[in-house]
């Protein structure tokens, strides 16, 4: 059996064209995020300009056999400043990093990093089925707090969101 050696990093705008064809992926074929249209690079660019090498709102990306094979983030919760303190963290993976440690290895690096910021809270929805990700998010801590019954129309359906939480 190999192991897999998954290299975790901080994003750099060179990882765009990766990220964006990554994350149109899912827009393109899945539930699990609720956008519809896929992203030019373009205008994942601004997607990617609120992310910093320090502070609470991080980009990183996983590197297996020197391709991307995944990211996560902290970005911003709400708007409003009182919940500046709150982040919800996402974690994308290509297919052929499914049960091969790239999520877990993303967000060990993500959580590590948000230790010494100011955040006390971690949030993230999920789209319902998706067993993978809940499993995931419940290995670093997270915990149910409530579901969002039918609250997305893609592909013709509604779908489900959880919402989980982590104490930072």
């Amino acid at each position: 059996m190999t192991v897999t050696q998954v290299i975790v990093r901080p994003g750099e705008a060179a990882d765009l064209p990766a990220l964006t064809a990554l994350y149109n992926h899912y827009v393109e074929s899945t539930h699990v995020t609720f956008d519809t249209k896929p992203f030019s690079v373009g205008q994942r660019g601004e997607w990617f300009s609120h992310y910093a090498a320090d502070g609470p709102h991080r980009l990183f990306v996983a590197a297996v056999d020197g391709e991307l094979a995944g990211y996560a983030t902290s970005s911003k919760f709400r708007d409003k400043p009182a919940y500046d303190t709150s982040v919800e963290a996402t974690v994308y993976v290509r297919e052929s990093g499914a049960g091969r440690g790239v999520g877990s290895a993303l967000y060990a690096t993500l959580f590590d990093a948000l230790r010494h910021e100011d955040v006390h809270r971690a949030y993230a929805g999920i789209a319902l089925p998706n067993d993978a990700s809940m499993a995931l998010h419940r290995k670093f801590g997270f915990v149910e707090i409530g579901i969002y019954r039918e609250v997305g129309r893609k592909f013709g359906r509604y779908w489900d969101v959880t919402w989980l939480e982590k104490n930072l």
